[in-house]
């Protein structure tokens, strides 16, 4: 056996407690340091959130099984989430053709997720009912306009509209719920009013459309193409056109305008991030490093060749650790640490100066 594989029957069972912590550190990757980062009031129930949510898509993404069974398996544990069902799940089939040892402990374990989420008080848990079912619906959502999709046989979102909803469904959900919890527990006084919704869901939407950005060839390979089949169309494109690195000119203009939408978002995000109360360092810092790092990951795919598969696009670990060092030293200066976000920006090249483009 390789060092950092185990046996999941024998390895030793953390306390539930430590589903939100070495569990969650294992299935979140860089977004672990977001949640470690948040306030004590709420950092349970987000992380709470986060780790069912990544359950769902575990299941959702389990080739193994075929699209009606994830579509069964996601539909029960839906059921469990809105306490609408008892039975216990069985997942014994999706979690042991894991190739991710977390992924495996991650479905092993969903009933202790479960019994967390029954833990919280009624309105915590009521919240996080509300954003799972929504991210849920996404995700059967994209099975069913995927299931028949492969290498082969590329389908494609048909509209912006379908590409909005899609992202809507499965992060700018997150933005109202993380909103309504920090308000909640955090300023419960003020509230919340309704641009900052606004732009808390625009924040998840950017988030999940520069993931989008930068998978595209990773998704193509398993038969998705989530540019609107209308963008390609006005090109003179189509989804399988996108599999050859030598359409990157003729992309390039669909492609922009994606990347300046994604950054519109990201933009609002930081608005959204910069009105939070001066007070909040934790939540400030939170919301502060995935808006920072999709900017800088926005820099990166604006000169490269995305239709490249043989390049993946990623912000490196000692950028990270950059911005995150930055920002925690700006936090004293109001002018400095907002102007953070700008500066990230102002490195993305204008539209048509790709390195690939004349």
């Amino acid at each position: 056996m390789k060092r950092g594989q185990h046996c999941a029957s024998c390895a030793p069972r953390p306390a539930p407690d430590d589903l939100l912590k070495s569990l969650l550190r294992d299935v979140s990757r860089s977004f672990y340091l977001t949640m470690r980062m948040l306030p004590g009031p709420v950092r349970r129930q987000i992380s709470l959130a986060y780790l069912l949510a990544r359950t769902t898509d575990t299941i959702a993404d389990t080739e193994l099984a075929d699209v009606p069974s994830r579509l069964e398996a996601l539909a029960a544990l839906r059921e469990r989430i809105l306490g609408r069902a008892t039975a216990p799940l069985a997942l014994g089939r999706l979690s042991g053709g894991q190739a991710s040892p977390a992924e495996r402990i991650l479905l092993e374990r969903c009933e202790e997720s479960l019994g967390l989420l029954l833990n919280l008080d009624e309105a915590d848990r009521q919240l996080t009912r509300e954003a799972l079912d929504i991210i849920i619906s996404g995700q059967e959502l994209d099975l069913q306009r995927f299931g028949a999709a492969g290498a082969g046989q590329i389908a494609a979102l048909e509209t912006g509209r379908d590409l909005d909803d899609y992202i809507y469904r499965v992060a700018g959900c997150v933005g109202e719920f993380w909103t309504k919890m920090c308000a909640a527990h955090l300023w419960p006084a003020a509230g919340v009013d309704g641009e900052s919704f606004g732009k808390g869901v625009r924040f998840g939407k950017g988030l999940q459309l520069v993931n989008i950005l930068r998978d595209i060839p990773e998704d193509l390979r398993k038969g998705r193409c989530y540019v609107p089949a209308q963008f390609l169309a006005a090109a003179g494109l189509a989804p399988k056109d996108l599999l050859s690195a030598q359409n990157e000119t003729r992309f390039r203009p669909v492609y922009d305008k994606l990347l300046e939408v994604a950054g519109g978002h990201l933009a609002a995000g930081w608005e959204y991030t910069a009105a939070l109360p001066r007070m909040q360092v934790r939540l400030r810092l939170a919301c502060a490093w995935p808006a920072l790092i999709g900017a800088r990951t926005l820099g990166q795919l604006r000169h490269e060749n995305i239709l490249d598969a043989t390049r993946r696009v990623k912000v490196s670990r000692p950028e990270v650790r950059f911005l995150i060092f930055r920002s925690v030293a700006l936090c004293p200066f109001a002018r400095a640490w907002e102007a953070q976000f700008s500066k990230e920006m102002k490195l993305i090249p204008p539209s048509g100066c790709s390195k690939n483009q004349p």
